[in-house]
This record gives structure tokens, C-alpha cells and sequence, in this order.
């Protein structure tokens, strides 16, 4: 019921090279549970952003009244990897025993946002849900962690994927919980849901 929202959210998005340089922003209506209504979108070139600072946006939306105010910072992506299993970070000792250092409890206080980490090893999925006339999928696993969130890549026409990658997210509030979600790729359409679960981070 408001012409002049605000949201006071923050997402964090993981941007590699490898991936497109725009960020896309949508600006949806729901009038009740079933129906919605697009009420705008805007692009922003990341890429022409100052890096390593605070850029304050006002975007109009196209084809539309209205404007968005974000603030969108560009920075050294840190605490946040993928990697494949045989090269997985915790898997040198070396390293483990720095990590058990660093949150021991004399330096507890040394960095107080520094909650801790959370390291993912997505290796397989099990009889899946064909959702192709195939009888087959293509699927990919998503990882969400609060407002983060990582993905395999896409295994094709199988129901028993295997993506062996490692996926470690910094943590940033103790009562998050990982949501694991299973989908389709399907060409330009959006992915069909195959499954999920939910793990709260006060269970591991």
C-alpha cells in the first residue's frame, strides 16, 4: 500500500569475469497471493562503477514512472569462493591450522564481524526428477546463505549429477540458514524447481 517504498535491504552478489557486466533490478506489484504486475526494470553497467567505494543511484525505471535509490559499492570479493574438490581450501593443513588461530579465543575480539565461515562440498545429487520429454534433466545447484548465493554449473541430461565443487560463504549472522536448491536449466525459460532442502546453521 505504498507509492514510495523502502526496503533497507542488502545483497551481496559474486561477481567473476567470467559472468555479464549489467545488473538487472526489476520492480514487481502483487495485488494478492496469485497475481503480479511488473511495474518497471533498470540496468546499471558495473563496469563503469568506481570501484572500492559507496556509488549513490537514482535509476528511472524504463517504459515507466518512478525511480530506484540504491547504493551500489563495487569491491574486492573476500571470504566467498568456489572451487573444485581436488583443490578444496580446507583440504591443507596449513591453512586449517591458521583458520583455527584465527578464531580462537584470544582474538575473538580482534574482528568482531568476523563470525566465521562456512565451507559447502556439493558432490551429487541421487534419482531426480526427470523434467525433460527425454526423461532426463539438465540440473544445477544453487546455495543461498542469507542474501548470498553461489551455483554449479549445469550437468546435462542426467538424473545423477555429480558437481564436486567446494563453495565457502562468510558468515554473517549465526541464525542464517543454507537453502540447497535443485533446478532445470531450460534454454531462456526460467529453471522447474527439482527440490530443496534447508539447513539452519545452529544445526551443524
Amino acid at each position: 500500500k505504498s507509492a514510495n517504498p523502502q526496503w533497507r535491504e542488502q545483497f551481496d552478489f559474486h561477481y567473476f569475469s567470467d559472468r555479464k557486466d549489467i545488473l538487472d533490478i526489476e520492480v514487481w506489484r502483487k495485488d494478492n497471493k496469485k497475481h503480479e504486475e511488473l511495474l518497471g526494470t533498470c540496468h546499471v553497467d558495473i563496469t563503469a562503477l568506481p570501484t572500492k567505494q559507496t556509488n549513490c543511484l537514482e535509476l528511472p525505471l524504463e517504459k515507466h514512472p518512478g525511480s530506484l535509490l540504491m547504493l551500489i559499492a563495487v569491491a574486492p570479493c573476500t571470504g566467498v569462493s568456489i572451487s573444485d574438490l581436488c583443490v578444496c581450501p580446507l583440504g591443507d593443513p596449513n591453512e586449517r591450522h591458521q583458520i583455527s588461530q584465527r578464531y580462537c579465543i584470544k582474538n575473538s575480539f580482534r574482528d568482531i564481524k568476523d563470525i566465521g565461515f562456512l565451507q559447502v562440498k556439493v558432490l551429487k545429487a541421487v534419482d531426480l526428477m526427470a523434467a525433460d520429454f527425454s526423461g532426463k534433466s539438465d540440473p544445477f545447484c544453487v546455495l543461498e546463505l542469507g542474501n548470498d548465493m553461489l551455483q554449479t554449473h549445469t550437468v546435462y541430461k542426467n538424473l545423477n549429477p555429480e558437481w564436486n565443487k567446494v563453495f565457502t560463504f562468510p558468515i554473517k549472522d549465526i541464525h542464517d540458514v543454507l537453502e540447497v536448491t535443485v533446478f532445470d536449466e531450460d534454454g531462456d525459460k526460467p529453471p522447474d524447481f527439482l527440490g530443496k532442502v534447508a539447513i539452519p546453521l545452529l544445526s551443524v
